[in-house]
């Protein structure tokens, strides 16, 4: 039997696979940063989306460069794309080219995605595997709730990367601030964010909920920027919506770079548990994250000295009563297709009284119980 010794000698290219949303891959910047840490001479070269690529050039972080991956098998998840089987021949032939020395398997279960990983050709593959799935030469097993930053860390421990930090962490550049100032000129300071969606509605506070939150903040003097994406315009309307002049619809008005700067100089961010919850924490501003017990386990936050969270602990739907969340939150839909909010139990005293704690406000609570008298 032979006995490999990690990490590998002589890495000069590493691939890692990675290509979904902004938060996903906010939880592997650690594992990112470790790798670039102990193969300091290696190329990084994330298999990831257009996204990425625009997102991280001359972005200062552990990735050197972006492939975008065709789709393939299924990967990455995205209705609007179809396969085109001369695109991934020709994405295989051009990676196989590359002669990676690792590839890092860190895009769920590898039931499809480890054997994209393993026509890399890369000398050692590594990454995680659900039970059923395609072996690498080294398997994590992926189980569904574990923390996401850990999990990605011990895919790369596994090569023999030594982690850096637990704490995700994104640089905000001069562009991403003249982007801001582009989109936003006449930004109101102090200010608090609040992001009311979440691409699952069952992970979204109720709209009534965000938007007294919103008046209680507001009435403090502080302005408050109501954050969205096109699709979530109704719901970013209904918390813009108080006569209170220092409440701010921003649905749909700012770049991603432009959002990166809006969060890095909030005093606050208030969010469900979404993509932009993750980057504010990365760029090291205050937040309240808004959780269904699951999604904490997760991706709740490594430390709590700037961040606190509210956890709803339903577990069942509240119309049909179908558990779903004993084996894994996005399986069920296949059988509970109800669109109701696992997260109404979360109060907006609890959440009055997170601000309050972290924006040095206090009183805060107080004037939401006095108005609602």
């Amino acid at each position: 039997m032979t006995i490999r010794k990690y990490p590998l000698p002589g890495v000069r290219k590493i691939a890692v696979l990675r290509a979904n949303a902004l938060g996903d891959y906010v939880f592997t910047i650690p594992a990112l940063d470790a790798l670039k840490a102990t193969f300091p001479e290696a190329e990084v070269v994330l298999l990831g989306k257009a996204w990425h690529r625009d997102f991280l050039a001359a972005r200062p972080g552990p990735v050197d460069r972006v492939v975008v991956l065709p789709k393939c098998n299924g990967v990455p998840h995205e209705a609007d794309r179809v396969e085109d089987p001369e695109a991934v021949d020709a994405f295989f032939a051009d990676m196989r080219a590359e002669h990676f020395d690792i590839a890092l398997q860190m895009h769920g279960g590898g039931g499809n995605s480890n054997p994209l990983v393993s026509a890399l050709g890369a000398r050692l593959t590594a990454g995680l595997r659900a039970d059923g799935a395609p072996p690498l030469d080294i398997n994590i097993p992926y189980v569904f709730y574990h923390n996401e930053v850990l999990r990605y860390l011990e895919v790369v421990g596994s090569v023999g990367a030594v982690p850096t930090s637990v704490t995700p962490e994104l640089a905000v550049t001069a562009m991403d601030r003249q982007a801001l100032t582009d989109e936003m000129p006449a930004l109101q300071q102090p200010y608090v964010v609040l992001h009311p969606g979440a691409t699952d509605i069952r992970r979204r506070w109720p709209l009534e909920k965000m938007t007294a939150l919103a008046g209680i903040l507001a009435a403090r003097g502080l302005a408050v920027y109501v954050t969205g994406v096109a699709e979530e315009s109704a719901a970013v309307a209904k918390v813009a919506s108080g006569a209170n002049e220092n409440i701010h619809d921003l649905c749909g008005k700012l770049s991603l770079p432009g959002m990166l700067a809006l969060l890095k100089s909030a005093d606050l961010l208030v969010s469900n548990d979404t993509g932009p919850l993750h980057l504010a924490r990365a760029v090291g501003t205050a937040t309240i994250g808004i959780y269904w017990v699951g999604n904490m386990i997760n991706g709740g936050p490594m430390n709590v000295r700037n961040h606190r969270c509210a956890m709803s602990w339903t577990t069942h739907c509240p119309l049909c009563g179908m558990d779903c969340i004993a084996n894994d939150a996005h399986v069920p839909r296949d059988g509970c297709m109800h669109d109701e909010s696992f997260v109404d139990g979360v109060s907006v005293d609890e959440i009055s009284a997170h601000a309050e704690a972290l924006l040095n406000l206090p009183g805060v609570t107080a004037t939401f119980r006095s108005a609602q008298a």
